[in-house]
């Protein structure tokens, strides 16, 4: 299969994955990797790759924006936007050997969060109920996180929101498609000023994802929340299980 094929379906399928549950810069980081981009400029090419596809469905689902955890969407999107910020900042000037070697444990607690989350969620709630400057905190920190990395930030964004609320999934991706796209806005705008963006393959794979980002926002608008509950643990394990033999192999 041709490099042209792999990163116009790996944007395609991408795309899809992060407008349902989140993950796709798992697809498009090998992806990128296997048509011959270096690892680091791979990690940035994915980020500005899939912001298309989130800008759209950020689109899709803008009148299901709602407040999070009982915080409006404006203050989550300012701190959102200055984690980002930092995070791409961070990336630019710091190694990233160390963070890769973290990353699976971030995600295994993500993906533990979200399995359990609902009756975890319950128990904390009523004997530790989160204050909004708690919730600006740990939304602050997956800002940071989503503009370093951002692997699965969205999974991450969905198990830590599940742990403090009882919204399910589906109402969740509302906001935490808005709250994505904000985290890469940073990034993006970062990693084109310091010229770390291959931009031939990153076309390529953001036409894909742009595609793919409406489509998928269009079916998760209409899926039962229970579906995609189990569609996003799916991923969220395999994500998981994949970041762990990439970082221990």
């Amino acid at each position: 299969m041709s490099d042209f094929l792999i990163l116009i379906l790996s944007g395609l399928l991408a795309g899809a994955m992060n407008a349902l549950a989140g993950g796709g810069s798992f697809v498009t980081l090998p992806a990128l990797m296997a048509a011959g981009v270096p690892s680091v400029m791979a990690n940035a090419s994915s980020t500005v790759a899939l912001y298309p596809g989130g800008a759209a469905s950020a689109l899709v689902y803008r009148n299901g924006l709602a407040p999070v955890c009982g915080v409006r969407a404006g203050p989550m999107l300012s701190v959102t936007l200055a984690g980002g910020l930092a995070g791409a900042l961070l990336l630019l000037w710091t190694p990233t050997s160390i963070f890769d070697r973290v990353l699976p444990w971030l995600l295994l607690v993500a993906t533990l969060m979200l399995a359990f989350g609902p009756r975890l969620g319950a128990i904390l709630r009523a004997r530790l109920p989160a204050g909004s400057g708690a919730v600006l905190a740990v939304q602050a920190l997956l800002g940071l996180y989503g503009g370093y990395f951002g692997g699965a930030v969205g999974l991450m964004m969905i198990a830590a929101w599940s742990l403090l609320t009882g919204a399910d999934v589906k109402t969740l991706n509302p906001p935490r498609t808005l709250m994505v796209t904000a985290a890469n806005t940073a990034a993006v705008l970062c990693f084109a000023v310091a010229g770390a963006v291959h931009w031939p393959a990153t076309l390529l794979t953001g036409a894909g994802a742009l595609a793919g980002g409406y489509l998928g926002a269009h079916l998760g608008r209409r899926l039962p929340p229970g579906l995609v509950w189990a569609v996003t643990l799916i991923i969220a394990i395999g994500m998981t299980a994949m970041f762990f033999m990439r970082a221990y192999r």
